[in-house]
């Protein structure tokens, strides 16, 4: 049997799987001979093995942690269920992966009413031993029994307004007493000490499964199978009185990345109401001026741990009557631009390698670079102010809770979800929100570490807000009262928060960004080109440091006001010579089109998809649009109407689309061809260095292939013979159907490149409609019928299969092809690292999403040895 309980000495850092990151963290810091109070560990197999068990403690499990509990006792000088020398335990859940919040933690453990008298007499501090149990009470019935904790704050509230008691601060001990009479009426409190502790470790357990957990694990791609280890520890007590109090630090400032110690502590308070938002804190400053000592020790102590652990740390700490005690430390949750800044100034201070500042950094933290911030030249209406807890601006309609967040998003509107404080609990809301305000907490508090981890604007500590959930309104101090539905922006970098819509300028860049992804070009191996069809995408992506655009889809070239008519009237044709008419106008614009981009990026290859689309997309559907149409193209109403009833399909995502329409209407893509060669040569004689990449999609065999690349090489040699002028190019296809990728070896030797187009290429795998597929995926999601939306993160199993498959074997058949991906799947880090493992050449996405990809490329080739 292995061993299921550790205690504080016996694990070190590198045991997160085994013992979680809070466990061996605990243990590291108590190696390192810092004041950590004592405790044990019970294992996360251990926790696995309570779930294969039916949720039932393991044999001998209670034996086991019984030993260690006597181990505890005796090094902590007390015993466990004792009144005359009480010892306290908080249990806490600790996963392999953070997950702030997300789980289950019980503190006071270990009272009931002859241990809380006990503990009064022991301290003298009745008061402080009477407000810790209530805690208890409350916490355990919320945690482990399932009691709601709202039924607990509101017999507080009314015991409050009755007795004239506005604060905790002012609850004498008798009033304490009174609370717990009135608590205990609420539930059926176990008394026995050891029957709570057993009943807690179960119910942190169990809180792996809670759906905050599973939406946490959801959103940052944590497996499921890991499970929680518990982490039983010694209590000391930051509410014993006005020379004890509670804190969070960190060792750089969070939401800036700046070199400077940064945190927040509450005099004569529990941990719990620093991180919950209860109470607004002080800044760490004033821990300092109260205690210059205690100060002395935590400074530093943080600067031992940055050392030591080489990263930017989240401390939890407590002072107990003058003395200092370390409960945690973890790597820091951190903003877009303070990941990116700290990662680049470890660096330059010898701390990490290049190689290691880029897996410091989330892929998706660069979207800070990316996305807009309040204009400050606009900035008017500011009706309050709050704390500045996560950078941004975000506006959207006023939402009180998270339910409600969801229902208005799912109706296509904005949100900014706005709450007194948020709990765990809201985490379904937060993340479809784009922005977060609370009226109490600070920066450390849930909702601002929680919304930094995820990139929303958030604004914490606004206490000029008063917030009435049943009445649906926000009032603030000068009286303006923001109601539901009203339109709010938040500045989630200065605090303000200001009605109606303010203007945004672009994101801005910093240096420390532009010298991150120079490191990242350093250290991938993958290229990365963009999907794009107009000059200003292209434009945009070259400068976000795109190598090329990796698809080019002609049919949006076609929707424009100008050209949609005579495309329209090319459809409605009803002879070759008519089409071509048509055509040879719509050449002149293709042209036009080619020629920008070919400017735009000079010297990068170029990949043109061919027109994909089912026809019928470009026609109108209304009688009175159709009557218009006639009238344009010289035909009646009753013509129109008869051609799009023919090109109407029942399934025409299988239909008449892609290489088809190259088949029957060759002309079409003759055209396309001219246009594409002949802008080429345009762009030569200019000066500059066209590099076309004509993609034939949605293939299915060989045969396909050759018969449309015969119409591809007489276009493209008609127009080089008129010209008398060479261009380099290639041909090659669009790998999007499970036959194309069985089939790959004999399509080789027609291509010259191979890109998967993973859009279609899953949905004929899945069978599913990637149109329809919201319907019904979020259930799939929630019942665990897929890991992950397959139109989000590839499916490795089995489209992923396919195009291994395609891979192998067209190589075994020709040599030099190059491969790429141009679906959505290219700028999603997973899928990235799935691309670069298969070997191949390069991914393609949107423009905004080329950084990302930049340094999830980066990351692939690390984590591959490279």
């Amino acid at each position: 049997m292995a061993k299921r309980v550790y205690l504080f000495n016996e694990g070190s850092k590198d045991d997160r799987d085994l013992l979680g990151g809070k466990g061996a963290n605990l243990c590291e810091m108590t190696t390192l001979g810092l004041p950590v109070p004592f405790g044990f560990i019970v294992t996360t197999p251990t926790c696995r093995e309570f779930f294969e068990n039916g949720n039932k403690l393991p044999n001998l499990l209670e034996q086991e942690y019984r030993v260690a509990l006597d181990l505890v006792e005796k090094k902590m000088g007390a015993r466990f269920g004792d009144p005359d020398n009480p010892l306290l335990f908080s249990v806490r859940s600790g996963a392999p992966v953070s997950m702030p919040g997300m789980m289950n933690t019980i503190l006071n453990l270990g009272l009931n009413d002859d241990i809380a008298e006990g503990l009064a007499k022991r301290t003298g501090n009745p008061r402080f031993a009477y407000d810790s149990y209530r805690r208890f009470i409350q916490m355990f019935a919320d945690v482990v029994l399932g009691v709601e904790g709202e039924k607990f704050e509101h017999e507080l509230t009314r015991y409050k307004q009755e007795n004239g008691r506005t604060l905790d601060t002012d609850m004498t001990a008798e009033d304490w007493q009174a609370i717990i009479a009135i608590y205990k009426t609420l539930v059926d409190f176990p008394e026995d000490p050891f029957e709570q502790l057993k009943k807690a470790v179960e119910a942190v357990f169990l809180s792996w499964h809670t759906p905050r957990a599973a939406v946490y694990r959801e959103m940052n791609n944590i497996p499921d199978n890991l499970g929680t280890a518990v982490n039983v520890q010694a209590m000391v007590f930051g509410n014993f009185g006005d020379d004890s109090g509670s804190g969070v630090a960190f060792t750089r400032n969070p939401s800036t990345g700046e070199q400077e110690f940064f945190g927040e502590y509450l005099a004569n308070a529990a941990g719990e109401d620093v991180v919950a938002g209860i109470r607004t804190p002080m800044s760490i400053d004033s821990l300092q001026a109260q205690m210059p000592d205690v100060y002395d020790e935590l400074y530093k102590t943080q600067a031992l741990l940055e050392k030591h652990y080489r990263d930017m740390q989240d401390l939890e700490f407590t002072v107990q009557e003058g003395k200092f005690y370390m409960l945690q430390t973890r790597a820091g949750k951190r903003t877009g631009r303070a990941s990116i800044k700290i990662a680049v100034d470890m660096v330059r201070e010898g701390m990490i390698t290049e190689s290691e500042a880029l897996m410091r950094v989330s892929p998706e933290h660069v979207d800070a670079f990316l996305h807009p911030m309040v204009d400050p030249a606009a900035k008017t209406d500011i009706v309050a102010t709050g704390l500045p807890a996560s950078p941004g601006g975000a506006t959207g309609k006023v939402v009180f809770s998270a339910d409600e967040a969801v229902d208005v998003c799912a109706g296509g509107d904005k949100v900014v979800l706005v709450r007194r404080e948020t709990t765990p609990e809201d985490i379904h809301g937060m993340k479809v929100a784009e922005g977060i305000l609370t009226e109490l907490g600070g920066m450390t508090s849930h909702a601002a570490v929680v919304a930094r981890g995820m990139g929303v604007c958030a604004i914490t500590g606004c206490g000029s807000l008063s917030i009435d959930y049943e009445a649906g309104t926000a009032t603030t101090d000068s009286g303006v009262v923001i109601k539901r539905g009203d339109v709010i922006t938040l500045d989630g970098t200065a605090g303000d928060v200001m009605l109606g819509d303010i203007p945004k300028t672009e994101a801005s860049s910093s240096e420390d960004f532009q010298v991150l992804l120079s490191w990242a070009d350093k250290h991938r191996r993958l290229k990365v080109r963009a999907n794009a069809e107009t000059p200003e995408d292209a434009a945009k992506a070259r400068e976000l440091g795109a190598e090329g655009i990796g698809l080019c889809r002609t049919e949006h070239m076609f929707f424009e006001a100008e050209r949609i008519d005579m495309m329209r009237a090319m459809i409605l044709s009803q002879s070759r010579e008519e089409r071509q008419t048509y055509l040879d106008k719509l050449l002149e614009f293709q042209h036009a089109d080619m020629l920008e981009l070919f400017r735009v990026m000079d010297g990068l290859p170029l990949t043109v998809r061919l027109l994909d689309p089912p026809l019928h997309e470009f026609l109108p559907h209304t009688e009175e649009d159709m009557a218009a149409l006639a009238v344009k193209v010289g035909k009646t109403t009753e013509q129109v109407r008869e051609i799009t009833a023919n090109l109407s399909e029942v399934n025409p995502m299988l239909g008449f689309r892609g290489c088809r329409l190259s088949v029957v209407y060759p002309e079409i893509t003759e055209m396309q061809v001219k246009a594409i060669i002949g802008a080429a040569v345009e762009a030569k004689e200019q000066g500059l260095s066209p590099y076309p990449e004509i993609m034939i999609p949605l293939v299915v065999n060989v045969r396909e292939i050759r018969l449309i690349q015969e119409v591809v090489d007489r276009a493209i040699h008609e127009v080089l013979r008129q010209k008398q002028v060479s261009v380099r190019y290639k041909v090659g296809t669009m790998m999007e159907t499970p036959r194309a990728c069985l089939g790959a070896d004999r399509l080789a030797p027609a291509v010259e490149f191979m890109s998967f187009g993973t859009n279609d290429l899953t949905q004929m795998t899945y069978g599913f409609s990637r149109d329809d597929v919201g319907k019904f995926i979020p259930s799939y999601l929630d019942k665990k019928l897929v890991e992950s939306d397959p139109f989000v993160t590839l499916d490795q199993r089995a489209v992923g299969r396919l195009m291994e498959m395609a891979v192998n074997e067209s190589r075994s058949s020709k040599k030099g092809i190059k491969y790429g991906i141009c679906g959505e799947h290219g700028g999603d880090p997973r899928s990235i690292q799935f691309c670069h493992d298969l070997g191949l050449d390069y991914v393609s996405c949107s423009p905004f999403r080329v950084p990302v990809a930049r340094i999830a490329a980066a990351q692939a080739n690390v984590r591959s040895g490279g």
